[in-house]
């Protein structure tokens, strides 16, 4: 099975400097790289809801751009730092931004996430309608 980088086009220098891949196809199905909560600016808010907003809304973005939507996420995993104090916060807004029911996840504590600020990182796994073959 042949897999296939997806990178929105406004990823294209980040891709080429870094070598790393937005998400990656796989059949019918999609893996992204794992989110921080950074905003368009690359600064991190202090607050865990617009964190997991952020995060959320850039694998989103992706997800739009190989074809899905929130429905098409199967798995999501959330890594957190002091995930017992602001669980309630992260469900709410995955139950605003994804709608019920929720996909598959889980939820883990972590020690530290690399990027600076850093509460959360979410990886999801989506299932996408069947690739269209190219056309010659």
């Amino acid at each position: 099975m042949a897999r296939q980088v997806v990178s929105p086009s406004e990823l294209a220098q980040l891709v080429a400097a870094t070598g790393f891949s937005p998400a990656v196809r796989a059949g019918d199905f999609l893996f992204l790289t794992g989110a921080t909560g950074g905003d368009a600016e690359g600064l991190m808010p202090p607050e865990i809801a617009a964190q997991v907003r952020n995060a959320l809304g850039k694998a989103l973005h992706i997800i739009g751009a190989a074809g899905g939507t929130a429905d098409s996420i199967v798995e999501l995993t959330s890594y957190h730092i002091g995930l017992k104090y602001h669980f309630d916060q992260v469900d709410h807004v995955m139950r605003d931004m994804l709608g019920l029911p929720l996909p598959a996840w889980t939820a883990v504590e972590v020690a530290d996430l690399r990027r600076p600020g850093a509460l959360i990182e979410c990886r999801i796994v989506a299932h996408l309608p069947p690739a269209k073959p190219d056309r010659k």
